[in-house]
């Protein structure tokens, strides 16, 4: 332990102040089970970057303060912010039905734009559906859990695939009468795009904001199963034939969760990106109202989330995600002015097992850097 905290301390005296309290806190993120944490804060402070524990497992050498991680759903932040600057441009309407943009799915007309963003479409998550009563349904071969995850981590999937075998189950609801979080909607909002644009998503990342805010640390990867050095290293746990076997799953083909989830970026472009959109600089205001305003019941605007992180804290805007043993932590405050970006390395299994000391580790630094309580 001394080893690691000593580390953070080291890496983040160039960037600021000591934060003693930071710098236990992800200590204590780590002695819950995660195999490693690196943390960024800019704050009123100055900022901040540590970490602790290991970037691989049985090693003692700590995560990269900024290295690449796979950030999971908080792609969807990105693939939300194109979608809307181009209703911006007006080339997609906000309330028009995704039919009228890609016809060959026969989507049910009463499903928006809007419904896509903010995850109120009904339409059946490919990625498995968890319903209320226990019951699962799940979706597509690389999302089954166990061997079957590790054997199929390396298969490529079309967007259009993916959209089709959602379309092949009955709908979770009836268009905008509840909400439930799909990775189709954002599968379809990047065909969507791609229809209108006339040019992959990826291209349109490159140029509407990565390049503009000069994200060199991110990358869309595609197809393409390998991440840029330095990173930490991920895992999966499963048990064949009675034998527990952990594999090293860093190296995986993501176009099995498309848009919904498939970046890689670092601690450092994480906090550029999500300042610049809330202080203003990705969207006109009018949109970028429309992006932070709740659902009632979730807190869940267009592609983002909007919570008060407990009483006398901030009003924040945040997005996480996880894929397979990666995990990334984005959030800022309305103004942009403060932000708290993560990157976690773990060893994931098919029980979840590390969901606990995952929602946990990003409720205590929440309430650390934010104040006010736990989100």
């Amino acid at each position: 332990m001394g080893e690691s905290l000593h580390t953070a301390k080291n890496s983040a005296a160039a960037a600021g102040p000591d934060r003693p309290e930071l710098r236990k806190a992800i200590q204590e993120i780590v002695d819950s089970g995660i195999t490693g944490v690196s943390l960024r804060v800019h704050d009123e402070r100055g900022h901040w970057a540590g970490s602790a524990g290991a970037a691989e497992v049985g090693r003692t050498g700590e995560p990269p303060t900024d290295g690449h991680v796979r950030i999971g759903s908080n792609t969807k932040t990105f693939t939300a912010t194109l979608v809307l600057q181009l209703v911006a441009e007006g080339k997609i309407g906000l309330d028009t039905p995704v039919d009228d943009y890609l016809p060959g799915f026969v989507l049910d007309r009463r499903i928006t734009v809007r419904m896509l963003l903010q995850h109120t479409s009904g339409v059946f998550n490919f990625t498995g559906e968890h319903f209320e009563d226990g019951t699962v349904v799940p979706g597509i071969p690389s999302t089954i859990s166990g061997k079957e995850w590790v054997d199929h981590r390396f298969t490529a999937y079309r967007p259009e695939e993916l959209v089709r075998l959602a379309l092949s189950h009955p709908a979770r609801f009836e268009p905008g009468a509840d909400w439930s979080y799909s990775n189709t909607n954002y599968v379809l909002a990047r065909l969507l795009v791609e229809e209108v644009t006339g040019r992959s998503c990826a291209e349109e990342t490159h140029e509407r904001i990565l390049e503009p805010l000069g994200l060199s640390g991110t990358v869309v990867p595609g197809t393409s199963p390998e991440i840029p050095e330095p990173h930490a290293h991920a895992y999966y746990r499963y048990e064949d034939a009675g034998r527990q076997e952990t594999v090293d799953v860093t190296r995986h083909n993501p176009s099995w969760i498309s848009a919904g989830g498939d970046m890689i970026s670092t601690t450092q472009d994480l906090h550029t990106f999500i300042s610049a959109l809330a202080r203003g600089e990705l969207l006109p205001a009018p949109l970028l109202a429309e992006m932070r305003t709740p659902h009632p019941e979730t807190g869940f605007g267009l592609g983002l989330r909007v919570q008060d992180a407990g009483p006398g804290g901030d009003t924040v805007l945040f997005h996480n995600g996880g894929a397979g043993g990666h995990a990334a932590l984005m959030y800022s405050t309305l103004d942009g002015g403060k932000t708290l970006t993560a990157a976690l390395n773990y060893v994931d299994d098919a029980a979840l097992s590390l969901t606990g000391a995952f929602l946990k580790a990003q409720d205590r630094l929440v309430a650390e850097v934010f104040g006010g309580g736990q989100l």
